[in-house]
């Protein structure tokens, strides 16, 4: 698992230092968002010919982890 998190890096001089799929300019955030409005990883990789699945996966093992040690509160309380 810890190899795919070194297709994973943050530059300061590189998007303003959010992490990027290594030797790119895609923001881990710009892959998971596009996956959240419900693309593929097929459509992406097909829209983005230079990337293979590791780096999709490596996005979303980067985001599992760096939600690992967060808490979180509610908003609002439903009940």
């Amino acid at each position: 698992m810890d190899e795919l998190l070194k297709r994973i890096s943050v530059n300061p001089k590189v998007m303003l230092g959010k992490p990027v799929i290594h030797g790119t300019r895609l923001t881990v955030e710009f892959i998971l968002g596009v996956l959240a409005q419900g693309d593929t990883i097929e459509n992406i990789l097909a829209e983005y010919p230079d990337l293979v699945k590791e780096d999709i996966q490596a996005c979303l093992l980067f985001a599992s982890r760096s939600l690992q040690d967060v808490d979180f509160m509610p908003l609002s309380v439903e009940g």
